[in-house]
């Protein structure tokens, strides 16, 4: 299984962020994301919001 990555510039909101965040597994992406969307965005963690996030991930590793 390869890497996986989401960009927030790709998910433009009110809070501008150039954050990628990259990991190896899907879970360990996935509670990243979850942390760094409730604590900076303002989502809530819920499993509708994880589902929805799962689904953005990318293989393998993110443009410079």
């Amino acid at each position: 299984m390869g890497r996986k990555y989401i960009d927030c510039r790709e998910h433009p909101g009110d809070v501008k962020c150039s954050l990628t965040l990259v990991a190896d597994t899907e879970e360990e992406l996935l509670e990243a994301v979850v942390q760094h969307s409730v604590s900076v965005h303002g989502f809530r963690n819920t499993p509708e919001f994880r589902e929805q996030i799962r689904k953005e991930f990318k293989e393998g590793m993110p443009r410079a």
